[in-house]
């Protein structure tokens, strides 16, 4: 009889009518991700204090989970008995992280890894999630055991969402093992929304199979699946004007949020993590730390790095370009919001930049050849990058404007000046200068330079510039050099273009010194440049307004596909692996061209470019990070965003500044103001148009350029 009635159990499990129970027995935390997905799936969960307790009261043929509560700091501590008492009530059970695995072979201590992801290591989970699928698995602590035939392994490995060189050349390391009537995790699984795991999907379909495995139900529907952290709106929410002037809020309140603002208390932790500069990161601002005002300046942001607990670390770098560019997103959204608080701390950050060593020893000598220059960062002032100069002087000249004030106009000046007279005969002024170098030679050799370099990541913004002071003081070399590279660039496009990241950002840049072009000469030639490159970006524009990341040819990229998995993570990297993976870029492409856009649409008129611009301003505004428990990040946008998931997840091989990297600069300053200029139905050439900058230009060319005056 009693094998009549087990023949019929193991028939309608078979046939998905019948489950074990819907009981399910726990040794772990009531708040545990994992638990709290069960009971959404209408599993009753009944909690035992501790493994021995459960191996007493726990009935036959039940299911039972040992969650690793104290992970990573203690592994779960099991009576010796334990598996044999499994096997005798024939208990189906999940256990993770313990301290005792009998019959898996230990190679050692516990492991702490950053790289490396989860991969499935065969056919255990079906067609629906096959072998080399990554997932996303964040400071794991794995211990080190051997197995043949694990369900997922640890490796470092280069890809999107599958391994395309498999697991060659790394070590590996099982991370999810069968074991008797239950699965062994060598880490913590059960957390995966507190550890921000990813993809969801990859994740739903683990954790289906194993439930599935351990209790017969067949069918989830998710609808209790946790999420700590999630876009701001769904892919198909309506959106108002009142949601992106929230979001516009949200946007600038997080530097206050993240307290990336350095206050007078903790500078000494600053100096101590950002250190030399190669490798500025550490533990997140504790929250109880005071809020500078900006006269201390502005941290960077955040690192891709993400703690075990979900928690990130951050970049403790000062910068000059951030400290301009956070300067305009503050002006703009006082301006837009009617909050001029924020004006006092916008006018802060730019005069940290003249108070610090960012302009100040060579870079603040008439009689220098740096003179004018802004330095590259705190620790770095010695190096001059010409597209973070621009960046850096397009915000100061942008807050003054919000502001409506002409304080710096003759620091901008001398900036925009010492740029381009450290500009070659054609326009070009290759990527970076040293001082060194730049003393030794004197600005003129870089004047009468005769070099080529169509790289519009480092060059394009400046080339902008120099237009915008042609048009503010008829000062001819100014247009001359700009149109001459903007001619060779466009000659070369796209064969023999010089692209870092991928060729989507290098055509999101070019687009402002081509709407600009258009703004002081509109000839039919400028318009059609412009439109090539406008209408090449917007190929890849999706229906959600997202922008589609493409690497260019391999022979130009600066940083093209991960080649290998060894080097998975040891430079800079695109966020694809190959071109149509559907993936956004906020820190080098969307950003861009959202001001770009906005810039080239009020030049033209053009009825295409501004239903893109605005299609992107939604896509913006959606994917804004949203969370209560991660206050830090709540109103960041990531530097990462995978439009067909709607979540944020890519290639994290990028060694400093991956997929959740967050940029108070570059990404969250060019999106919050922008967005104010489209509130505002207003181009930043329109918000400019009355600057005084003006009045210093003839002193300055006579200080500056002599005979070439």
């Amino acid at each position: 009889m009693r094998k009549s009635c087990f023949l019929l159990l193991f028939f309608l499990v078979l046939n998905g009518s019948y489950s074990f129970g819907q009981v399910i027995y726990v040794v772990g935390s009531p708040d545990t991700d994992l638990v709290g997905w069960l009971s959404g799936e209408g599993f009753e969960l009944e909690f035992y204090p501790d493994p021995e307790a459960a191996m007493e009261g726990i009935p036959p043929e039940a299911t039972l989970l040992l969650l690793a509560d104290q992970y990573p700091s203690s592994r779960v501590q099991l009576p010796e008995e334990f598996f044999q008492v499994m096997n005798d009530k024939h208990i189906r059970y999940y256990l993770e992280y313990p301290e005792d695995i009998p019959g898996l072979k230990s190679q050692g201590q516990v492991m702490q890894t950053r790289l490396e992801r989860g991969v499935v290591a065969g056919d255990h989970f079906g067609e629906s999630l096959p072998a080399m699928r990554i997932l996303g698995i964040n400071d794991c602590h794995v211990i080190p055991v051997e197995n043949a035939d694990p369900l997922l392994v640890l490796a470092k490995v280069a890809g999107l969402d599958i391994a395309p060189y498999g697991l060659e050349g790394v070590p590996v390391h099982p991370l999810l093992v069968s074991k008797g009537s239950g699965f062994v995790s060598l880490t913590k699984l059960s957390d995966f929304a507190k550890g921000r795991y990813g993809p969801q999907e990859h994740w739903k379909k683990v954790w289906a199979h194993l439930i599935t495995q351990l209790t017969g139900k067949q069918e989830f529907s998710f609808s209790n699946w946790p999420r700590y952290l999630e876009p701001a709106f769904d892919q198909g929410t309506l959106l108002t004007r009142a949601d992106k002037e929230n979001s516009v809020k949200n946007g600038v309140d997080w530097f206050s949020k993240g307290k990336f603002f350095i206050h007078p208390d903790w500078k000494d932790r600053w100096l101590r993590y950002q250190g030399d500069g190669t490798n500025p990161v550490g533990p997140p601002v504790p929250r109880h730390f005071p809020i500078g005002d900006g006269s201390d300046g502005l941290l960077e942001g955040h690192s891709s790095n993400i703690y075990f607990d979900g928690s990130q670390q951050y970049r403790y770098w000062i910068r000059a370009d951030v400290q301009g560019e956070g300067a305009f997103a503050l002006a703009a959204a006082g301006s837009l919001l009617d909050q001029p608080e924020h004006f006092s701390t916008s006018k802060n950050l730019v005069n940290f930049i003249f108070n610090e060593n960012l302009r100040k020893g060579p870079r603040n000598h008439p009689d220098s050849a740096a003179f004018g220059l802004i330095g590259w960062s705190h620790t770095h002032p010695h190096v001059y990058y010409g597209d973070d100069n621009a960046r850096a002087i397009l915000g100061i000249l942008g807050a003054m404007a919000f502001m409506e004030k002409d304080t710096w106009n003759q620091e901008m000046a001398e900036a925009i000046l010492a740029n381009f007279r450290t500009t070659g005969k054609q326009g070009f002024r290759i990527n970076r200068i040293e001082n060194k170098d730049l003393q030794r030679l004197g600005w003129k050799h870089y004047w009468n330079r005769d070099l080529v370099n169509p790289a519009p990541h480092f060059e394009s913004w400046m080339w902008a510039l120099y237009l915008w002071l042609y048009d503010k003081t008829g000062y001819e070399p100014l247009l001359e050099k700009a149109k001459s590279a903007i001619k060779i660039t466009m000659e070369a496009y796209p064969e023999e273009w010089l692209w870092t990241n991928g060729i989507q950002q290098e055509r999101a840049r070019m687009i402002l010194p081509l709407a600009w072009l258009v703004r002081v000469e509109d000839t039919a030639e400028h318009r059609a440049w412009l439109d090539r490159i406008v209408s090449k970006l917007l190929e890849n524009q999706m229906e959600s307004g997202a922008i589609r990341e493409e690497l260019g040819g391999n022979d130009k990229g600066r940083y093209g596909r991960t080649r290998s998995n060894q080097e998975y993570g040891l430079h800079e990297a695109p966020l694809i692996f190959e071109n149509g993976d559907p993936i956004a870029d906020m820190l080098y492409t969307s950003n861009f061209a959202f001001f770009s856009l906005n810039e080239a649409a009020h030049a033209t008129g053009n009825p295409e470019y501004e239903a893109a611009l605005l299609k992107l301003s939604d896509f913006l505004t959606r994917i804004q990070v949203k969370s209560d428990r991660f206050e830090d990040i709540d109103g960041a946008w990531f530097r990462a965003f995978d439009f067909e998931r709607w979540e944020f997840w890519a290639s994290n091989a990028d060694v400093g500044w991956g997929a959740w990297g967050t940029l108070t600069g570059w990404t969250q300053s060019w999106i919050v103001a922008t967005q104010v200029l489209v509130l505002k139905d207003q181009s930043y050439w329109e918000l400019t148009q009355d600057s005084k900058i003006n009045r210093h230009m003839e002193d300055r060319l006579e200080l500056m350029l002599e005979e070439y005056k």
